[in-house]
């Protein structure tokens, strides 16, 4: 596969994780009994192991890596907070207070991750 079919396949990856984290988080506000349905339990892990492959792959692809580029590790680091506030919003957090505070602020650390592929720049709001 190609860099620009992969890349593809991942910006593909990147707004469906997005929507489905999006969908997932109203419901859980609006109607939490429909986070139990098997797709949505199943779908977005799937996507989201696409989403991981397709990155490593185009890290190799491109040689740029992780704790050697920064813009990679400013991601990775990131990906790791999104992931533990995702748990928290969807799953983990005890009260509907909690629950909204952590998909608010994962929704935050997802635009960061894009800007920071935009840019590729650890600090995308400050001009290279």
């Amino acid at each position: 596969m190609d860099y620009l079919t992969l890349k593809s396949l991942h910006v593909g990856c990147v707004a469906a994780s997005y929507t489905l984290f999006l969908l997932r988080g109203l419901w859980m506000m609006l109607r939490p009994e429909r986070l139990q349905l098997l797709w949505l339990r199943i779908v977005p892990h799937v996507v989201d192991t696409v989403l991981l492959g397709s990155a490593v792959a185009m890290a190799l692809m491109i040689r740029q890596y992780p704790f050697v580029a920064g813009w990679l590790t400013a991601k990775l680091l990131a990906l790791l907070l999104y992931i533990v506030l995702g748990s928290i919003a969807l799953k983990r957090g005890r009260t509907r207070k909690q629950r909204l505070a952590a998909w608010l602020a994962a929704q935050a650390v997802f635009f960061y991750i894009v800007a920071v592929a935009l840019t590729r720049n650890p600090l995308p709001w400050i001009a290279a």
